[in-house]
């Protein structure tokens, strides 16, 4: 029978980086690094939390690479200072204004956050448990995004570990603008996956159909994300053509006629050929009950 040993029994912590699953992050880094090279002029390659891995910091970036990553781990700095408290001393460099939805399911209330920003050079030591054969430390930039004045358990705070050399309070809002950018990914994961077509339940055998597939689902994630955003910025005119052929417009009509309250606030005020009007018909027969002023579709 297969034995399978534990982490414990393996030492796991004194393995080669290269011999452990965390390695796969460094990997899709080379891998990145390998495919753009001779593509673009440089690139800043952006992850969370399981690719704070101090070998990633001492093996990937280069001339044309860089680092942004959330940072998991509270490393005790060479200075004897512990990361995630190293800028409570510091004044706020910046702050900006988020709007934090209501949510039903956590209880959580609509609020306005205030995210003040703060960021200094850093210098990381190598442990113990450290792959050998890479540099005893590491100088890089963290950026810290911490909401003010709130204690909740849903508090915002997000600190960015980055090899860019921070200089201005414009910079370390565009490592936290870029970090952001991020998460369009995980609504992407969201559609391939359980909330969407399950993909990884295909009884497709091999990785080539399975990319195939995911190619296509592609092309879905798109007009989704049109979609969306449509509704997110009301005042820019997007055409339906983008999403939906003709003879599919001219079903949604029929269907409007049908969804359509009998009040004013029921009806679908957007003009044909608008995709907003054609989102409005989709989403109602979703189940959205067309009150705009409750919640847009999701």
């Amino acid at each position: 029978p297969l034995e399978f040993k534990s982490k414990h029994e393996r030492q796991y912590g004194k393995l080669p980086i290269e011999e452990k699953e965390s390695y796969k992050w460094i990997e899709v880094s080379k891998n990145t690094q390998a495919s753009l090279r001779d593509v673009v002029e440089g690139m800043v390659i952006i992850q969370d939390r399981e690719g704070d891995i101090y070998e990633q910091f001492a093996i990937i970036p280069d001339a044309q690479t860089d680092l942004l990553i959330r940072a998991r781990v509270d490393r005790t700095l060479a200075d004897r200072s512990k990361l995630f408290s190293c800028l409570e001393d510091q004044p706020c460099q910046g702050f900006y204004e988020v709007q934090v939805d209501a949510c039903a399911k956590t209880k959580r209330k609509k609020r306005t956050a205030k995210i003040e920003i703060r960021y200094k050079e850093v210098e990381l030591k190598r442990t113990s448990a450290t792959s050998k054969g890479v540099a005893s430390s590491i100088k890089l930039y963290l950026v810290e995004a911490k909401e003010a004045d709130y204690t909740g358990p849903d508090k915002i705070c997000r600190r960015l570990l980055t090899t860019l050399p921070i200089q201005t309070i414009e910079m370390a809002e565009m490592c936290v603008e870029w970090y952001k950018w991020r998460w369009t990914i995980e609504e992407v994961f969201k559609i391939l996956k359980k909330e969407g077509y399950n993909v990884e339940a295909s009884e497709l055998e091999y990785g080539s159909s399975v990319r195939k597939l995911s190619l296509l689902i592609m092309e879905v994630v798109i007009k989704l994300f049109l979609m969306r955003l449509a509704y997110a910025e009301p005042e820019r005119e997007m055409s339906a053509d983008s999403c939906f052929t003709e003879e599919e417009q001219e079903f949604l009509e029929h269907q409007i006629k049908s969804l359509e309250g009998k009040t004013e606030k029921q009806k679908n005020h957007y003009k044909k050929k608008e995709l907003k009007r054609y989102v409005w018909a989709i989403a109602r027969l979703g189940g959205w009950k067309g009150y705009e002023s409750k919640r847009h579709p999701g």
